[in-house]
This record gives C-alpha cells, sequence and structure tokens, in this order.
C-alpha cells in the first residue's frame, strides 16, 4: 500500500498547459475519485501517475519515492482502462498471470494470486474462456483482476465503467467499493460521472480547465460546494442557482430577488450581487408556503418525481416524494429550508461563508 504525492506537477501538449501548478496528498489506503467534465485534465492526470505521458514540470511521489522519470513498470501501480486491453488470444487465466509470468514470479505464487483474485471477482468459472466469450462487465472483472493479481500498492482506473450499462455499472460500482475494502489499497478513479463519485469515494477531487476545483468528502463537496462550478456540477437534478442583491439592515441581510430570503449579515456586503444555491431536495411544497410557483413541467422518477416551478422568471427543481398528483400548470406554494442554503459571489463564484 502506497501513498501518492503530487507537487506542482504541470502537463503541457505544445503550447496547451493542460495541468498547472498541480498539488494532491493521496493518502494511503484512500479511494480517491478525480471528477470534472471532458477535457478537464483529470485523465491527463491519472496518466501522468502512471507515467504513460511526460510532465512538464513538478514532482510524483509513489510510496515516497520520486517516481517522476520512472518507467511505468517501476512505479508499483496497476491501471485498468475503459477499454479493458486484454489480450484476444488468451485465456482468462492467461490474461490474469501475464503480468507476474513476464516478471518471473515462481509459478505456485502466481496460481495462488489468480485463484484469489478469482474469488473476489466471481471470475472461477471463467478462467478457460476467451475475452470474446465474455460479457462487458465479465472483461471489466477480468481487467480489474489483473491489476489484483500484480499486487500493485496503487491501483488506477481510467472510466472503468463508462462503456457498460446503467444495470452493469451499478454493479461493479459495488463490488469496487467492496474490493476497496477487502484489499485495503490506495486507489485513485476518474469519472465525469457524479453518481459514480459519490458513491465510490473517500474523498472526490473536482477539477475545471486542470485546476482542482475543491478537495473534500462527497457530503462536503455536495453540501458546502467551494464555489458555483462545484455546486453546478454535483446534483441530479442540478441545484437551483437564483440571483440576488443584498440589502443590509442591522445585523441581517435582505436578499432580494425571485426568491427574498432573510439571512445573518457577516460575509455579507450591502448592495452585493449574490446567487443563492438551493438544492432540490431542500424545496418543500406547503400549504402555507412563503412562495408560490407555476407548474411547468413533472418527470416521474418511481419513488419520487422532479417538479419543475416557474417563479419570478426563475425555474426552480423540487423533489417530491409523497405521492401527490402534480399537474402542469398548476400553482402550487413552496418554502425553502433556508439553513440548507449557500451563497456566492456572484462576481467571484467563490462561496460566501455566512456566520
Amino acid at each position: 500500500m502506497s501513498g501518492v504525492n503530487i507537487q506542482q506537477l504541470s502537463i503541457r501538449f505544445g503550447s496547451n498547459e493542460v495541468i498547472k501548478g498541480l498539488d494532491l496528498q493521496v493518502h494511503e489506503g484512500e479511494f480517491l475519485v478525480l471528477l470534472g467534465p471532458s477535457g478537464c485534465g483529470k485523465s491527463t492526470l491519472l496518466h501522468a501517475i502512471a507515467g504513460l505521458i511526460d510532465v512538464s514540470g513538478g514532482r510524483i511521489e509513489i510510496g515516497g519515492q520520486d517516481m517522476t522519470e520512472a518507467e511505468p513498470s517501476a512505479r508499483g501501480i496497476g491501471m485498468v482502462f475503459q477499454s479493458y486491453a486484454l489480450y484476444p488470444t488468451m485465456s482468462v487465466e492467461r490474461n490474469l498471470s501475464f503480468g507476474p509470468r513476464v516478471s518471473g514470479v515462481p509459478k505456485d505464487e502466481i496460481a495462488r494470486r489468480v485463484q484469489r483474485a478469482a474469488q473476489m471477482l466471481h471470475l472461477e468459472p471463467l478462467l478457460d474462456r476467451k475475452p470474446a466469450q465474455l460479457s462487458g462487465g465479465q472483461r471489466q472483472r477480468v481487467a480489474i483482476g489483473r491489476a489484483i493479481v500484480r499486487e500493485a500498492g496503487v491501483f488506477l482506473f481510467d472510466e472503468p465503467l463508462s462503456n457498460l450499462d446503467a444495470k452493469l455499472r451499478a454493479e461493479l460500482r459495488r463490488e469496487l467499493k467492496l474490493l476497496h475494502r477487502q484489499l485495503g489499497n490506495t486507489m485513485i478513479y476518474v469519472t465525469h460521472d457524479q453518481v459514480e463519485a459519490m458513491t465510490l469515494a473517500s474523498r472526490i477531487v473536482v477539477m475545471k480547465a486542470g485546476v482542482i476545483q475543491q478537495i473534500g468528502t462527497p457530503t462536503e463537496v455536495y453540501e458546502r460546494p467551494a464555489n458555483l462550478f462545484v455546486a453546478g456540477f454535483l446534483g441530479a437534478p442540478s441545484i437551483n442557482l437564483v440571483p440576488a442583491k443584498v440589502t443590509l439592515a442591522g445585523g441581517t441581510a435582505q436578499l432580494d430577488g425571485a426568491l427574498p430570503v432573510q439571512l445573518p449579515a457577516a460575509g455579507l456586503s450591502d448592495g452585493q450581487s449574490v446567487v443563492l444555491g438551493i438544492r432540490p431536495e431542500h424545496v418543500n411544497l406547503l400549504d402555507d408556503g412563503a412562495y408560490s410557483g407555476v407548474v411547468e413541467l413533472v418527470e416521474p422518477m418511481g419513488n419520487h418525481q422532479v417538479v419543475w416551478l416557474q417563479c419570478g422568471g426563475q425555474t426552480l427543481a423540487v423533489l417530491v416524494h409523497d405521492g401527490r398528483h402534480v399537474a402542469a400548470g398548476a400553482t402550487l406554494r413552496f418554502g425553502v429550508q433556508v439553513g440548507q442554503l449557500s451563497v456566492f459571489d456572484q462576481a467571484s463564484e467563490q462561496r460566501i461563508d455566512l456566520a
């Protein structure tokens, strides 16, 4: 088991700087997820840790050793790709054992490792099959098993579930989380899927344009987003963002806009333009609610509904769990859980911490 320490990492492709002076400490044994939209640099960062691309500056330490210029084979990592990358002419057993065989590991030790990985990943009945005889989920299990058999200190996952259907993704998410609990190895996982990030991670690193926007537990980045980008990227439906103007009066601040609210004045300035962030689950339909809106759309989701309201020129998403019938065009009253609001400065887009 090894930690990873990245200091002032920079990566350029020609004149394009993809990673910009990035610092990141990955603790031993944690499941760290790199989350962000396509093109934000998360896969580039993972490939730099693996040694698959050259860095322009900075330092990468794995297990306390400087691995910035080391060959991938010397880094003590196991990599799992999106595309499985299995040898098509080899059986599952031969695919699993390929790395240790090339490294000269004794046969009995290879057999022990393969048996252990096969048991963990439910591959025992498939050891004699070729990749073409496997489903997508089974192939990805073999790819994961190959990393386990290497007994790497750090596992790197590059969007390994993105080629699978929704049901298989959910199944393999559970298996990966259980696998991490069993092995205890350091795992770094790249995804643009917030559900994967929230369910798998001990900590999430949210990235945008090669820069880390926030690092925290899933609860921290969801409930206390550091800026408007993080707030909008996590959550389905997305967070409601409502512009407002601050008027100070004594120790309170009146925020006037589509959803007028009163908040503590600390951290706010008179006349300041802000944005209120309200998660859909913190908007409640109430007969005596302080606000009213017209139903624009209702999306049935099985155990709940997403109700879209028009209020003061703003479209708001509301999660409704009580099974009530809601019709498009109806006028509904609602309230918001003021204690759950996030407030962002409109100019800087950064979170404002209210006392």
